[in-house]
């Protein structure tokens, strides 16, 4: 009798278990949307990063330097590696490409703020803090978006618009990266879209920044276009490379604002003597910074004339470049300054004439050599580092169409 007695009870026990196990699997299931963006394909691996990048910023908060490497190279909730994320090289979005110095740009700077080397070599802990946090939760999540979807559109350009593996699983995961899981969207680059919108006034009433229905609108718009039928292969591509150049507006928007705040920091703390405050809102607006700074910089480009310290209406390079002194030129023997590639002249003297280069990515550097390199710029007092971000930023913001009303007004 006791051992029938034994032998139900074990039963009992084991039926539990597998009920249990039941159960756990349901809990751990996830339905099919995040924010508004319902998924056509499976990426739950993808959207369980977002849970890894909160461990990261409660390990970086508490300064525990070790956790922090732990969460970022070896995550406990998804099967995506940071840290391979951060590292990989030959990506599509964009960054190893335009930072020349380095194929690894955003590994360099989160584990030099991780180990305190580098470019963080003797900053505080509240400076490797705040790099850490910002770097992972916004470049190097944002890096990933962008990479799913040219990823999606390339995957379009080779004829595969298969939802599981093709075009639209792609596209898909680039909404995993910007938004992830709902409950752990706080540490999302989209929590960052809405931070600042209320910083600037340019959020719904219920706190969502028009920026980040935009970027819904342009995700849902594209995955449509991925996969609609009725249209040619070359229509539902260009729909998803229109949507993606929305997204990329629009991350612009957002990434403005945070680079024009914490400017402002910068020069509100010194105005108040607080230097420890102003080195750690520059780690932070760098880390801001850096998640544009490549689509910023080729069109911050400008002609600029070196004697009169003027700039050009020239827009382009050949022309800005064709500036040159002629004497006696052409039929009508015209002595001047003259332009070989718009064939027009001017009344700039020679000094002048010759003295207009092109200055590639010139506000961008400006941005980084007078604001946010912490290596080599020290916050000073009476600098208004706000009013520099906002003139260096002008004229891509003017290249995106993106207006005085998108950026808002810092409150």
């Amino acid at each position: 009798m006791n051992g029938k007695l034994l032998s139900l009870m074990m039963t009992i026990l084991m039926m539990t278990a597998a009920l249990a196990g039941c159960a756990g699997d349901d809990d751990d299931s996830l339905d099919a949307e995040d924010g508004g963006y319902t998924y056509a394909s499976g990426v739950d691996e993808h959207r369980k990063v977002v849970e890894d990048v909160c461990d990261i910023k409660d390990a970086a908060e508490a300064h525990d330097w070790a956790k922090v490497n732990e969460h970022y190279t070896a995550p406990s909730h998804s099967s995506k590696v940071l840290e391979s994320f951060a590292s990989a090289t030959g990506k599509k979005h964009g960054y190893d490409a335009y930072y020349a110095d380095s194929d690894t740009p955003i590994d360099d700077f989160v584990s030099a703020a991780i180990d305190g080397t580098g470019m963080f070599s003797g900053e505080s802990d509240a400076v490797r803090e705040q790099a850490i946090e910002k770097g992972v939760q916004n470049w190097a999540m944002v890096a990933y978006a962008v990479h799913e979807l040219n990823s999606a559109i390339a995957k379009a350009n080779d004829g595969n618009f298969d939802v599981d593996s093709g075009a639209p699983h792609a596209w898909d995961e680039g909404w995993a990266f910007y938004h992830g899981l709902d409950e752990y969207e706080s540490c999302s680059p989209h929590a960052t879209g809405d931070k600042r919108a209320g910083n600037f006034g340019t959020a719904n009433s219920a706190g969502l920044a028009h920026a980040n229905e935009a970027i819904l609108l342009a995700m849902n718009d594209g995955l449509a276009s991925l996969q609609d039928t009725t249209k040619t292969d070359a229509e539902r591509i260009a729909g998803a490379e229109d949507a993606r150049d929305d997204v990329v507006k629009n991350l612009v928007i957002i990434y403005s604002q945070a680079a024009i705040r914490y400017a402002s920091k910068m020069s509100s703390d010194m105005a108040g003597g607080d230097t420890a405050a102003a080195d750690t809102h520059q780690a932070e607006g760098m880390a801001f910074w850096k998640v544009i700074e490549q689509f910023v910089g080729p069109h911050t480009s400008i002609c600029y004339n070196m004697g009169t310290h003027a700039v050009s209406a020239d827009s382009t390079q050949a022309p800005c470049e064709g500036y040159t002194w002629v004497e006696n030129y052409g039929d009508s023997n015209y002595t001047g300054c003259y332009n070989t590639v718009s064939h027009q002249t001017n009344s700039d003297d020679q000094a002048t004439c010759e003295a207009y280069a092109w200055y590639a990515n010139y506000y961008a550097d400006k941005i980084n050599s007078e604001v946010y390199d912490i290596s080599s710029v020290t916050p000073a007092a009476d600098v208004d580092y706000k009013a520099k971000v906002e003139t260096y930023l002008q004229p891509a913001l003017d290249h995106y169409g993106i207006t005085a009303t998108d950026i808002g007004t810092l409150q």
